[in-house]
């Protein structure tokens, strides 16, 4: 089964992925980490790589019958379709779930406040 996680920074995609990903033994995909990875190695103009990876990954995962969890923030059709032609070419379910945060004050404050915990990554 593939979990395609999507909505704005500071919604708790996150946290709800780690949580979903410890009780069904899932891969935790998340393409902030793989995108500051990349930057951390040298990689200065990123567009869609780590979204790329992430993809790669994924597929690998479901193949071998590992159920993954896609957390990004997915913003754009192209990206959509692609998680979807993911589990096509896996034969896996899949679920799309968007994570929003229904009180705009909490919202702003959870931005404002949080921290980060991947190395180097500058929060938006």
């Amino acid at each position: 089964m593939l979990y395609i996680f999507g909505g704005l920074p500071a919604t708790g995609k996150t946290e709800l992925a780690r949580f979903l990903s410890s009780m069904f033994g899932a891969v935790h995909i998340r393409v902030d980490t793989i995108e500051q990875t990349l930057k951390n190695s040298g990689v200065s103009d990123l567009y869609d790589e780590g979204y790329k990876v992430a993809y790669a990954l994924a597929l690998e995962n479901l193949k071998n019958g590992i159920p993954v969890i896609a957390d990004s923030t997915n913003p754009v059709a192209a990206s959509r379709e692609a998680w979807l032609n993911v589990a096509r070419t896996a034969e896996s379910s899949y679920i799309e779930i968007e994570v929003i945060c229904s009180d705009q004050k909490v919202h702003r404050e959870r931005v404002e406040k949080r921290l980060s915990d991947i190395p180097n990554l500058i929060l938006p």
